[in-house]
């Protein structure tokens, strides 16, 4: 085995106990979750708390996938808010983890149930007059399952567009298959054909845009004006 696999499967079962200690230190309101990247549909390989309702052997989340996405040049996400699918209000930390190398392999994170404060500090706010902070916090899909997270991405997706994939002419697809990209889903096994029958095309077809966006995003990435003679002004 590779030495960097050895390392990595050492340190999450270092990281195991930690997940029960900081979950039984915060108490009910708090998950802590254990990822292990390297195989995203059942990224789960501990877990303590049930405010995501995550169990080990489950899929990553959104937020897991992005990260899984920015590769080695993701960074921890702090204290961010997000709402879970039924209505949670939910403050969560992510962390990446690191080899040797500084390669990105799993990540530990927290999630804080923070509705009751919430709550609490809209009643406060009342009270006292005072207008109650904004509550948009994005809903973000948690699931054991991987292919709710990928609907789910596919969803915001098209709805950004706010467009059918019909009704999207070819720049509007290829920013589609960008977008999913960027947020990883074509990391995950099989997402590729999961997205082709969503949209209702051959997986070839898929494969084609997914390439074509790559394609487009490197050229932009490099300075070159990648817009169709036609369209230049």
């Amino acid at each position: 085995m590779d030495y960097r696999e050895t390392e990595r499967d050492a340190t999450l079962r270092a990281l195991t106990p930690v997940v029960d200690g900081i979950a039984a230190t915060f108490g009910p309101v708090c998950e802590v979750v254990l990822h292990d990247y390297r195989r995203p549909e059942r990224s789960v390989v501990a877990v303590a708390g049930s405010v995501t309702g995550r169990t080990v052997g489950g899929a990553m989340s959104e937020i897991g996938m992005r990260v899984l996405a920015r590769g080695d040049d993701a960074l921890d996400e702090l204290n961010y808010v997000t709402r879970t699918g039924a209505g949670k209000l939910v403050k969560s930390s992510t962390m990446v983890l690191r080899d040797s190398t500084g390669a990105v392999f799993g990540a530990l994170c927290v999630n804080v149930d923070v509705t009751e404060v919430d709550r609490v500090q809209g009643l406060l706010a009342a009270l006292a007059g005072t207008p109650a902070g904004p509550a948009d916090a994005p809903v973000t899909t948690f699931g054991d399952d991987i292919d709710s997270v990928v609907d789910a991405l596919l969803d915001a997706q098209l709805t950004r567009q706010d467009q059918t994939w019909a009704g999207l002419d070819r720049p509007r697809r290829l920013a589609l298959f960008r977008g999913l990209d960027e947020r990883g889903v074509f990391a995950v096994r099989r997402a590729i054909e999961q997205v082709a029958v969503r949209l209702g095309i051959s997986r070839a077809s898929a494969y084609s845009y997914l390439s074509q966006a790559r394609a487009s995003r490197t050229t932009a990435a490099n300075g070159a004006d990648d817009t169709p003679e036609g369209a230049r002004p």
